[in-house]
């Protein structure tokens, strides 16, 4: 366990560049529509997102142990008390590369949102017949369904 709340901030704020990276790329990918390397990215995120949980926690215990609050609040309290200026800079780096991290990944929400917004859009058109006449190419299993009653006759 680290000793002081801040001896962690350093490797935050490499894990959270980090992230930022790739999610610059999960962007590019997302405006391509590019779904493999989505599906590339998401382990890499993954494995940033965890070790970005064990060192806030990490920081979080060194908080409490030093008589703060033990979350993202009780830095400020610690910083006051600690007098130390670099270690206050170090905190507000972090905390700028976290806005820009949020800011990106409420982008690439979007950017989602809208994806499965067209996807849900082809697969009504897919569903729902286009005229009156016209029945749907596909049903909710995915197959092929008719296009209504059969007009045939059936003379036995």
């Amino acid at each position: 366990m680290p000793t002081s709340p801040i001896s962690t901030v350093s490797q935050e704020q490499q894990h959270v560049s980090s992230l930022i990276e790739l999610m610059k790329q999960e962007q590019q990918l997302l405006v391509a529509a590019d779904a493999d390397g989505l599906a590339d990215t998401t382990p890499r995120k993954n494995a940033l997102l965890q070790a970005l949980a064990e060192l806030s926690a990490q920081r979080h215990a060194a908080l409490a142990a030093a008589g703060c609050e033990g979350s993202e609040a009780g830095m400020e309290p610690w910083l006051a008390v600690s007098g130390n200026d670099e270690a206050r800079a170090q905190w507000e780096a972090l905390l700028g590369l976290s806005r820009e991290a949020k800011e990106l990944n409420r982008v690439n929400g979007m950017l989602i949102n809208k994806q499965l917004a067209h996807n849900q859009g082809v697969l009504n058109a897919l569903r729902m017949p286009a005229g009156a006449e016209a029945g749907g190419v596909y049903g909710a299993s995915g197959q092929a369904v008719g296009s209504g009653p059969s007009k045939r006759y059936v003379i036995g």
